[in-house]
């Protein structure tokens, strides 16, 4: 009897083990869950504040900031314009400058040569008043050779704009005559140029030297 009581205890004991066992297993197993499933949400945590999508843009604001650009395109292209016109202006001005420095840059030597031609044309003149009649063939040689150079200067004159102004029988006009005399009006209408008493000359139609000249006017009683 005493041997079946201690078979009986033992199992009993046994029994008793494998159950605690089971139960710590258990249990350890069922915090382990626990444990992973607070790591992981410790990983994922709150969504950040920041990547939350901004309220967009009321429909006012949208069609204020619109409006603002196109002012500021309108007022860019405005200036864009002025610069454009600026810059034509500019360059229209100094073309004008070269070319008028190209055509009156010789201005001051014309003025020079006019001198020259003014020579070469009263000469001959001047000695055929003192030998009107037989002349000496070799004066005469001379005349002849000076209205020869006198015309071809006047024809190179001419191949570079320079001409010479007959103003007889024209209106007087001050940006091209210079009045020296007055003249009785004999036949011819009163304001008009009677007499040249030195040439004028123009260089590309502007006037380098006036032309002195005599009026007529009306004759007094």
């Amino acid at each position: 009897m005493a041997v079946r009581s201690l078979r009986a205890g033992a199992r009993l004991s046994v029994g008793a083990a494998r159950q605690g066992s089971l139960y710590f297993r258990e249990s350890l197993c069922v915090f382990s869950t626990a444990a992973q499933q607070r790591s992981t949400g410790d990983e994922c945590g709150p969504e950040d504040p920041r990547d939350e999508p901004k309220h967009p843009l009321s429909d006012c604001a949208l069609e204020h900031k619109a409006i603002k650009l196109e002012e500021q395109v309108r007022d860019l292209t405005e200036r864009y314009r002025k610069a454009l016109a600026d810059s034509e202006n500019v360059r229209r001005r100094t073309q004008k400058f070269v070319e008028d420095a190209k055509l009156f840059g010789i201005q001051s030597f014309c003025r020079d040569l006019v001198e020259v031609a003014d020579i070469l044309e009263k000469t001959p003149r001047v000695l055929r008043k003192k030998e009107p009649t037989n002349p000496n063939p070799t004066l005469q040689k001379i005349y002849e050779g000076l209205s020869l150079i006198e015309a071809k200067l006047q024809s190179v004159f001419a191949k570079h704009g320079l001409q010479k102004m007959s103003p007889v029988g024209d209106k007087y006009d001050p940006y091209d005559h210079e009045i020296v005399c007055h003249v009785p009006a004999e036949g011819m209408q009163p304001g008009t140029i009677a007499l040249v008493t030195q040439d004028g000359y123009k260089l590309h139609g502007r006037t380098i030297r006036h032309a002195l000249v005599g009026v007529a006017v009306e004759s007094q009683e």
